[in-house]
């Protein structure tokens, strides 16, 4: 016979959990044009858009150090890298 889940033995959040490690926040190294500050910056603090071409596909963050608005061109390997560790997108899309 099977136990109920709330008078026989459950899985404790403990347990579930016990084989998980802790995700470590992705960072991303950066540097500011204007006044050549190197500092690392959260995906949470970049932005990714990409167009229809090379062009047209760029990031962009605040400098934290001098509070200039940085946009730097991303080739496919910077997208795949943005991407991949959580950085928000944003799809531009052509009008031809």
């Amino acid at each position: 016979m099977s136990e109920s889940a709330s008078g026989g033995r459950g899985v404790s959040a403990a347990s579930a959990f016990a084989g998980m490690r802790s995700v470590t926040p992705v960072v991303f190294k950066a540097g500011c044009p204007d006044c050549r500050g190197r500092f690392e910056l959260a995906a949470s603090a970049l932005r990714l858009a990409i167009g229809a071409s090379s062009r047209t596909t760029f990031y962009s963050f605040t400098c934290p150090e001098c509070g200039a608005a940085v946009r730097k061109p991303a080739g496919e390997r910077i997208v795949e890298l943005l991407t991949g560790g959580g950085v928000r997108t944003l799809r531009l899309h052509s009008t031809v």
